[in-house]
């Protein structure tokens, strides 16, 4: 249940309320004009950082700056970061709705020094913000600090004049106490802070122990300003301290607009009130129905922010990382709309308001707006169907349980105590298998008189977290460990010179020497250690300079080899190269030598890989801007892969490129390569590369001086990969493959130059080999010889369904020898007059036996035409469900249906339509495999 509000706000005529857009642009103005630069929000998805699942605070875009591996043109900042809290130390989740402070996504207001002003002009500054320039009295005001921190205590005491009984000391992170010491995950920059508690009112005290406190216990004080002292670096073997302090401040925006407009909860400030509005509209509830939901319409509210900014940042349903909590956010969502009687789509219309009142602080959801509202929708039709499917599974459930009829409206609280119960693993496996929320499963069974065991399902739940948490802990451990080892490394060396734009060869001096993460000064490899025919030792080495590029902006690291500079024999091959913190350059490969440290070398990337990985690069810009010329600007790049061999391009979109299109992107393509159009590297800042029109994607980390790469006239986007020198040089150009990679996302992957030339060859040899086998005379004929053929087919089918329907239903062993395929997967379609559903049933049983694996389409002849699907256990677990199967083609025939995974049937109105039903539940079936569900099929067999 949620948590009661903190009641009636007894309103101060001291503090002017003002709407939340103009206390977010104050707040930037106060700093600016203190000498802070003010920087644009950074995404939710953490840029090149493997710890985080998202940015939960807003130190996360200048964790690198804390820790002195990056470095700014700036060392004061300001910022209104947009931040999400669903996973990690830091998960507000479970707790939306029933807190009246707790919220997925927030915004968090701070500003930084990076090795400038400390302490007491952190502390004065937020003194004078929050008292002069948003008018909040200061006997309003208290604040806590760390337990030792005397230099902040007497700041806040002796300058700013705090009362005693308004300061409170906590935590003891030594002791694992982390109060009033922040850190932004496991391992990173830490160290201790000052909170800035608001005093709602002396009415709300729940005591006398109600004091500014650190877990907001008391719902007398708010925490409103957590001023961080950042002097620590926590690494997994402790605490060290950074190469220079700083302050990170955060102050919640939600929290601070609730204090200015002086209502009781965030949830009804105007960040809020709008969203709850149009739902209101909806669902035509008064005010009084409002309160009386209002914990739905909380969660609602808080998670169409959510849903709307991180589709924004480019992350879409999935049903792992940062796709699933999407998934889990918007499905919570709906379930909340469903109990509040809404069951058509409405999640698109609450997230219209949050475009609406968020487009000027940050214009990224006005520019994705159609991909906001399109993924909202499926999603969120999609799910109505999964509540469908679930409630079939459920009610199937139940049906051993009980005989009660079901009373809707009966809660779980009501029943009596020797109620049936249903296991803690059937909930639980509703919830895993069919994502079916666990407290519709008890609302559902209640109504049939059922009560469900949540103490199984919790346990089953968490043991599902175990598994799931020791691997990653383990990961997460080893993932730290290296970091802070790179870390130590780089502020020793420095960066590494880049010199790959310029050359492919390059004489360099080695500064660091890794092996399973141990650092060496020197490091042979001996075949007789190794047990290798020749000395090859895994091994990592960093040289001060290099011609080889690091993986980023989805291009793959370099390969070669490193020699001796002296002699110019190999020491090194190198496999990968990688860029793992900061701008610190790691070749990993194999050591066949000797080398040490401050040793000269020559490094030499493999020119002929180097080349062709180019060629795909430069491609893949070209490709960028020629779909979105055919398709429309919403085409943008989520996601890309260039290698030597081939290039890969993600992008939004919820239907497939027709045949027309693709070929208007490839002659595009191939246009721009006989233009031999000039490409052109410039460096500039990020807001003339804006300016410019250039092009920049969510998951890349840009600093202030960007590189922005022109192909004169065409395209120009934010980039630090290798690039021809003219379109010309990428050769030729073909579109291998364009198919679904998720709910509304779609994938091209493409080849260029030699890989091109290869591809002509192969299916000109093909083609050749299609004409001689279909009997034609060249291959300007085949199509008509072809369609000779299949006129030919098709006519022996006619013969063949004829001889059917006059001796009945075709043999099983007959029918499963002409077997579709769809991706592999066997698939037997077949209608026929069957006396019942019984003999059609028996009739699957003898056909399954005859074909084993694969899925089973029966269709009934009859004037209530009935569809029976059968999935064999493999595909089962592959996800293949017959339910969802039947579901698609059940509307087809105007009728309806479900059931298991394993099988399922439907019952309709229109016999006409049964070849046509068949056909749809092969598409559905493609679908679910992964082909795309368009491809033309066989007739049904007979």
């Amino acid at each position: 249940m949620p948590e009661p509000s903190p009641g009636a706000v007894q309103r101060d005529p001291r503090i002017k309320s003002l709407p939340a857009a103009q206390i977010r642009q104050r707040f930037l103005d106060f700093f600016a004009a203190r000498g802070h630069t003010v920087v644009p929000s950074a995404s939710l998805v953490p840029a090149g950082d493997q710890t985080l699942l998202f940015t939960n605070s807003g130190m996360v875009q200048f964790k690198d700056v804390l820790r002195g591996v990056e470095t700014r043109s700036y060392q004061r900042a300001v910022d209104a970061q947009r931040c999400l809290r669903v996973a990690g130390k830091h998960n507000d989740f479970e707790e939306v709705g029933r807190k009246p402070g707790s919220h997925t996504f927030f915004e968090m207001l701070g500003n930084w020094s990076f090795g400038d002003y400390f302490k007491r002009e952190a502390i004065h500054w937020a003194w004078e913000l929050l008292t002069q320039d948003f008018g909040i009295p200061a006997e309003r005001l208290g604040v806590t600090t760390y337990r030792d921190d005397e230099e902040a205590r007497a700041v806040w005491r002796d300058e700013i004049g705090i009362a005693p009984e308004r300061m409170a000391r906590w935590g003891d992170v030594d002791a694992g106490d982390d109060s009033n010491f922040w850190r932004m995950a496991e391992t990173g920059p830490c160290g201790p802070c000052s909170e800035i508690f608001f005093d709602r009112g002396v009415h709300l005290a729940e005591g006398p122990e109600c004091i500014p406190d650190h877990a907001d216990s008391c719902p007398r004080w708010l925490e409103i300003w957590n001023l961080v002292f950042m002097e620590f670096d926590q690494r997994s073997e402790g605490r060290v301290p950074l190469p220079f302090k700083s302050v990170d401040t955060g102050m919640g925006f939600e929290r601070l607009t609730s204090v200015l407009q002086q209502v009781p909860t965030n949830y009804d400030t105007d960040l809020f009130t709008p969203i709850h509005d149009r739902l209101r509209a909806l669902l035509g509830h008064d005010p009084d129905a409002f309160e009386q939901e209002r914990f739905s319409y909380q969660v609602i509210a808080d998670h169409s922010r959510a849903a709307t900014f991180l589709i924004a940042d480019g992350v879409l349903p999935a049903n792992e990382g940062r796709g699933y909590v999407l998934r889990r956010i918007i499905r919570r969502a709906v379930r909340h709309g469903r109990l509040l009687g809404r069951r058509e789509p409405f999640l698109a219309q609450t997230a219209e308001v949050v475009i609406e009142s968020m487009r000027e602080a940050h214009p990224i959801v006005e520019e994705r707006r159609e991909s906001i509202l399109g993924t909202i929708t499926r999603e969120e039709s999609q799910f109505a169907r999964t509540l469908d499917a679930g409630t079939i599974h459920l009610e199937e459930a139940l049906i051993p349980l009980t005989s009660a009829e079901r009373q809707v409206g009966r809660r779980a609280e009501d029943l009596p105590a020797d109620a049936p119960v249903l296991p803690g693993e059937t909930g639980f496996r509703l919830h895993d298998t069919y994502g079916f929320p666990i407290d519709l499963t008890v609302e559902l069974a209640a109504e049939y008189g059922v009560r469900v065991d949540r103490p199984g399902f919790d346990e089953a739940l968490a043991e599902q977290r175990d598994r799931s948490r020791s691997g990653k802990k383990a990961d997460l451990a080893r993932q730290a460990g290296r970091t802070s080892l790179y870390d130590g490394i780089a502020r020793r060396v420095g960066d590494s010179t880049f010199l790959g734009y310029q050359t492919s060869s390059s004489e360099a001096r080695i500064v660091a020497i890794l092996r399973e993460a141990t650092e060496y000064e020197e490091l042979e490899a001996k075949p007789e250690i190794e047990l290798r025919a020749g000395a090859a030792a895994e091994a990592e080495l960093v040289l001060d300079a290099t011609p080889f590029y690091a993986e980023g902006g989805g291009q793959v690291g370099d390969q070669g080899v490193i020699r001796d500079g002296a002699d110019g024999q190999p020491l090194f091959t190198v496999t990968d190269t990688q860029r793992p913190v900061g701008g610190l350059v790691v070749h990993r490969g194999l050591l066949h030598g000797r080398v040490a440290v401050g040793q000269t070398v020559t490094a030499e990337v493999d020119p002929t890989r180097r080349a062709s990985t180019m060629r795909n690069h430069t491609g893949t810009h070209v490709l960028h801007r020629a779909l979105r010329n055919t398709v429309g600007e919403a085409a943008r790049q989520a996601g890309s892969l260039v290698t030597p061999d081939y290039l890969r391009f993600d992008y939004p979109a919820d239907r497939p490129l027709s045949d027309d299109e693709k070929r208007t992107i490839e002659g595009e393509v191939r246009r721009v390569i006989r233009d031999d159009k000039h490409v052109e590297p410039r460096y500039m800042t990020m807001a003339e590369a804006v300016a410019a029109g250039a092009d920049a994607f969510f998951d890349e980390k840009y600093g202030e001086q960007v590189r922005v790469v022109f192909v004169d006239g065409y395209s120009r986007e934010l980039c630090g990969g290798t690039h021809c020198r003219a379109t010309g040089q990428i050769g030729g150009f073909f579109i291998t493959g364009e198919r679904s990679i998720g709910s509304g996302m779609r994938r091209i992957e493409a080849v260029t130059g030699e890989a091109a030339e290869r591809l002509v060859q192969e299916r000109f040899g093909i083609l050749e080999r299609a004409t001689a086998a279909a009997g034609a005379r060249e291959p300007e004929a085949l199509p008509e010889r072809v369609a000779e053929l299949q006129a030919r087919v098709k006519e022996l089918e006619r013969r063949i369904r004829a001889g059917a329907q006059a001796g009945g239903p075709v043999r099983p062993g007959e029918l499963v020898s002409s077997a579709l395929s769809v991706d592999g997967t066997r698939f037997v379609p077949y209608a026929a007059a069957f006396e019942s559903l019984e003999q059609l049933k028996g009739y699957a049983r003898d056909l399954r036996n005859a074909l084993g694996n694969g899925v089973i389409a029966l269709a009934l002849e009859a004037d209530e035409p009935q569809l029976f699907v059968t999935v064999s256990d493999d595909l089962v677990q592959r996800g293949v469900s017959a339910g969802l199967l039947v579901q698609s083609g059940a509307p087809v025939i105007e009728g309806r249906g479900g059931g298991r995974a394993e099988m399922a049937q439907a019952r309709g109105r229109r016999r006409d339509r049964l070849p046509s039903a068949l056909e749809a539940i092969r598409q559905a079936l493609a679908a679910q495999l992964g082909e795309e569900p368009g491809t033309p099929a066989p007739d049904p067999v007979p």
